[in-house]
């Protein structure tokens, strides 16, 4: 039993080690890229998108909106006030809906992260992005008109913690606090990519995901549901999975409804949309999944 027990001690450290060596790098450079952006870049990106509402882009100020949502660095709790903020100094609805969609989807440390997946899975994931925050907007647009789709009262702009008056203390602080809130995420995610690895035979994950690919991407948008509580957390499952054999477009789906889906960006959405417009959200993301994953297996 003891004989049994090393042994498998032995393989599963083996998997845990490889993947680790895999990705360590990215997460360590997207720790530290996203803390750049967050201490020196988070102010003039949110400038440059209120900068915007004065222009008249019409339904194209989409496009800005979703590419600044996905430069932001901070996570939806933190770009709620600010969406507040933009609302009241007169930022179109369908323009914030774009910046915060896309927003929810990806940020600049989940790039570098995702560039541990190649450059087609990258790609596929700053593509889709944009597209659900466009699209949003759109919808926003078309279908709400003139009444409003969101309710900032009782918001206001949050206090940065990035104060401290000597900049490198600023930037080594805000490393700390992304290492603390990721850094258990990202071995947890490596600890059980080991036990998949280990235990699951690439062969049936490759037929559940990849060879049945209409049902792969749907059992993707739906597990992306419950599993996705991390970027850095699900980046080592996902490379466990591409490599066994999940498509393309099941990876796609997953990385839409996983972080739309998070807990936390779910409580942050659900309180300035409402049960009503929270629920069109929750049907827009699954949908726009399962659409995104079928596009990307038919073009990929």
């Amino acid at each position: 039993m003891i004989e049994i027990l090393h042994r498998e001690f032995i393989y599963l450290w083996y998997y845990f080690t490889v993947q680790f060596n895999q990705i360590a790098i990215y997460w360590v450079f997207g720790i530290v890229f996203g803390s750049i952006i967050s201490v020196f870049g988070k102010n003039k990106i949110h400038k440059l998108f209120a900068s915007i509402q004065n222009r008249r882009l019409g339904v194209f100020g989409m496009i800005p909106a979703g590419l600044l949502g996905i430069a932001s660095p901070i996570c939806m709790y933190g770009t709620i006030p600010i969406a507040a903020s933009f609302s009241k100094s007169g930022m179109r609805d369908d323009w914030l809906a774009a910046f915060m969609m896309s927003s929810i989807l990806l940020n600049p440390q989940l790039i570098i992260y995702s560039a541990a997946l190649g450059e087609t899975a990258l790609a596929v994931r700053i593509i889709s992005a944009l597209a659900c925050g466009v699209i949003a907007g759109l919808l926003v647009k078309f279908l709400f008109n003139d009444r409003k789709f969101f309710n900032f009262s009782g918001f206001s702009e949050p206090t940065s913690r990035d104060n401290d008056p000597n900049v490198l203390l600023r930037l080594l602080k805000n490393i700390w606090r992304n290492i603390k809130a990721t850094g258990h995420y990202f071995l947890i995610g490596i600890l059980l990519s080991a036990l998949f690895q280990h235990y699951v035979s690439p062969d049936a994950f490759a037929n559940l995901f990849g060879s049945q690919r209409g049902f792969g991407v749907l059992m993707a948008a739906t597990i992306g549901v419950p599993l996705y509580v991390c970027g850095g957390g699900t980046l080592p499952l996902l490379m466990a999975w591409l490599d066994s054999g999940m498509s393309m477009g099941a990876a796609a789906a997953f990385m839409i409804t996983g972080p739309a889906t998070k807990i936390t960006n779910l409580g942050a959405v659900k309180i300035v949309l409402g049960a009503k417009h929270f629920t069109a959200y929750v049907a827009f993301t699954i949908i726009s999944a399962i659409i995104a994953g079928v596009v990307v297996n038919l073009m990929v």
